[in-house]
């Protein structure tokens, strides 16, 4: 790797303190970067003097405009980049806006970090907040999330049992139910739940101890449903999982290693596909679905914020667009006019009947 990659890879892992997984996807977006540079004839050999040079060739103060020149025409190369969909044979695809909207804030890191380490000169671009960054490209379009309805999650939960269509043992039985229940049921993310040692597990406490993005910790809540899937896979399935290189992993494959986060998608995928509900509900479909129902029981949207792990309020306001029946709860109970009804004459509300000439 090139050595001011490998140091920001140090960067990003110690002083920022980011996961394994976030500091290889902020790497990997920096692969087409380094690939418009070659197309460019600046590098490998001296790539950073080079693009030091390149961005200086009139005077400093056309810095701000040739770093702008850079990005439009990198961000024009790479939406136009054909990149093969192997999931659909001898297709191929460009990047989408948002996967450059996304490109783009990595590469603000890079530059950031280019710039501290005076490989790169500052310019208002790289600030936080510039108004020349914003307007490289227009906004993502936001999608709301794929959201199941309180039945589907409850029948893809119950397919997690002993019955004469099933062909895993009951260990392994026992682990889906409890992995099912607690994706569902406390919210976690995909990472967060292979990650689990046996000890943040606290079930007189109906906690269980969570280091979401940027190893924070968080304690979230567990319902009786998914403490009793726990108890029941501690007491019956993993200790029968159980090998010499389980180490403290909470949830163990058939071999007695931890369980990784692919086998953890395909279970959910394998009793979604059981209880009829396709191909695609995935991990993180149980978190949305997690986030919603608790609004339209009525939780806070910040209690929300806080059992998702989210540092930004924003991040959590997404579920309020696909919360139809909270926001009606909240316009009944909230609104005047809300829960009345109108008769012959008369309105009926549900606390007292005024007449027309009364109100008159």
């Amino acid at each position: 790797m090139d050595p001011v990659l490998q140091e920001y890879r140090k960067h990003l892992a110690g002083e920022r303190n980011l996961s394994p997984s976030t500091v290889r996807n902020y790497l990997d977006d920096l692969v087409p970067f380094l690939q418009f540079l070659d197309a460019e004839g600046l590098g490998p050999e001296d790539r950073w003097k080079k693009l030091r040079n390149f961005v200086l060739r009139n005077s400093d103060q056309t810095l701000n405009q040739e770093y702008r020149r850079l990005l439009l025409s990198y961000v024009a190369w790479f939406i136009n980049l054909r990149t093969i969909n192997h999931n659909k044979r001898n297709q191929a695809q460009g990047h989408t806006r948002t996967s450059a909207v996304r490109n783009l804030a990595s590469l603000r890191s890079f530059f950031r970090f280019l710039i501290a380490a005076s490989l790169m000169p500052a310019a208002p671009l790289w600030t936080r907040g510039s108004a020349s960054m914003r307007g490289l490209l227009p906004p993502p379009p936001k999608r709301l999330p794929q959201v199941l309805y309180r039945e589907e999650a409850r029948a893809l939960i119950n397919q997690a049992k002993a019955s004469p269509t099933e062909t895993r043992s009951e260990p392994l039985i026992l682990r889906d139910a409890a992995i099912l229940e607690l994706l569902y049921g406390s919210g976690l993310r995909l990472a967060e739940l292979a990650g689990l040692d046996v000890s943040n597990l606290h079930l007189s406490g109906r906690t269980v101890r969570v280091y979401g993005k940027g190893n924070k910790e968080r304690m979230v809540p567990l319902g009786r449903p998914c403490i009793e899937a726990l108890e029941r896979y501690l007491a019956q399935g993993r200790q029968r999982l159980t090998s010499t290189g389980s180490g403290h992993a909470l949830f163990l494959n058939r071999y007695g290693g931890r369980l990784s986060r692919r086998s953890v998608e395909q279970i959910v995928q394998r009793y979604a596909l059981r209880a009829g509900l396709g191909h695609d509900v995935h991990t993180h479909t149980l978190r949305h679905s997690f986030a919603t129902h608790l609004l339209d029981g009525g939780a806070d949207l910040r209690v929300v914020q806080e059992l998702l792990g989210h540092a930004n309020p924003s991040t959590t306001q997404v579920y309020t667009h696909v919360s139809p029946e909270q926001a009606r709860k909240v316009y009944l109970s909230a609104h005047p006019r809300a829960s009345q009804e109108k008769g012959d004459g008369v309105e009926v509300s549900k606390t007292r009947t005024v007449s027309v000439e009364e109100k008159a």
